[in-house]
């Protein structure tokens, strides 16, 4: 049976009313690459503006292993059990090999999935670095508009390029393990600079002591970074998944740089900027998409790559080639 394809209104309309199936319907909509999908979904995107941009957009990353799905449908549920509605934008790493991804965090988080004031959208990351995918920013503004009003952006884990997230949300928190060796050395200084909060997790049990070291560590290591630019001051904090300890101290925390970043102007000023980086990755996105689409450019492609993979003319020269190809 073939789905039928909703109209604009219908689509702003549910997503408006905060039907979360047309919500799902329309995050698939802008997350498609067919060609005939792309065209309703930036009039979908232009249409819901004006619903958008209410929320506390929060990044939330850190080193595999140290429990990012287990603390966000913990906390996830914890606002979302205090008037908040919460979003989980959760991303799952795609195979190199196959483009294939798993998609199992609605399965993960079974009691978030149950609160009637939180949602979950795994997405893969597909081609995309920075740890999210590709069209989380647009994912993010489909659920503004639905009402939720704390967006959780679940990256898929500390990496060289994972930094993009940093780039669309307003507070970026990180999670660090304690007890793995060298504490300095397990994540890059440049995204612990990134970071609005630090926070240990897995405090709890035996390992209570190590991550209070570890706090004390890290708490010193942040006083050699240079002040932020918003005025906010890194904190480190600790908490457990399963004991729920810590986790109003890192939503007061959330609050806390809200408050302060929105008082001194900053909070504004960074949405300014992070819209205009936005919008110059649209450009470059844009102009990809149109010269691969191009007929003349698809019809030349296979042999100017069969040329370039037996060394008869260099890559940058075929590149050249092809884009004066684009432009005529």
């Amino acid at each position: 049976m073939v789905r039928r394809r909703l109209t604009i209104d219908e689509y702003i309309n549910g997503i408006i009313s905060g039907n979360r199936f047309i919500l799902s319907r329309a995050i698939t909509l802008i997350e498609s690459a067919l060609e005939s999908d792309f065209e309703l979904s930036q009039q979908l995107l232009e249409k819901i503006m004006p619903y958008t941009g209410k929320s506390i957009r929060v990044g939330i990353s850190g080193v595999p292993g140290v429990g990012k799905s287990t603390l966000i449908e913990t906390f996830g549920d914890y606002i979302a059990s205090n008037n908040h509605k919460v979003a989980v934008l959760a991303i799952d790493p795609s195979s190199q090999k196959t483009s294939g991804s798993i998609m199992g965090d609605k399965t993960r988080m079974e009691k978030l999935s149950q609160n009637p004031n939180a949602y979950i959208r795994p997405s893969a990351t597909g081609s995309s670095l920075g740890g999210v995918a590709r069209k989380t920013r647009e994912s993010m503004l489909l659920c503004e508009a639905a009402g939720f009003d704390v967006i959780l952006i679940e990256t898929v884990g500390v990496g060289q390029s994972e930094t993009t997230v940093r780039g669309m949300v307003d507070f970026f928190l990180l999670l660090m393990l304690s007890g793995a060796g060298d504490e300095l050395q397990g994540i890059k200084k440049g995204i612990m600079e990134m970071a609005d909060a630090l926070v240990i997790t897995k405090a709890d049990g035996d390992n209570i002591a190590k991550t209070k070291a570890a706090k004390a560590e890290y708490k010193n290591a942040l006083h050699l970074f240079r002040p932020e630019e918003s005025g906010w001051f890194c904190n480190v904090l600790t908490c457990s998944a399963i004991t729920n300890e810590g986790l109003p101290e890192i939503w007061e925390e959330v609050e806390k740089f809200q408050a302060k970043t929105k008082s001194n102007g900053w909070f504004f000023e960074c949405r300014k900027r992070q819209n205009l980086k936005w919008m110059h990755d649209s450009i470059q996105e844009e102009l990809i998409r149109k010269f691969y689409n191009n007929p003349t450019v698809k019809l030349a492609l296979q042999t100017f790559e069969e040329n370039v993979a037996s060394g008869k003319i260099p890559p940058y020269s075929a590149g050249e080639k092809l884009i004066e190809i684009y432009k005529k």
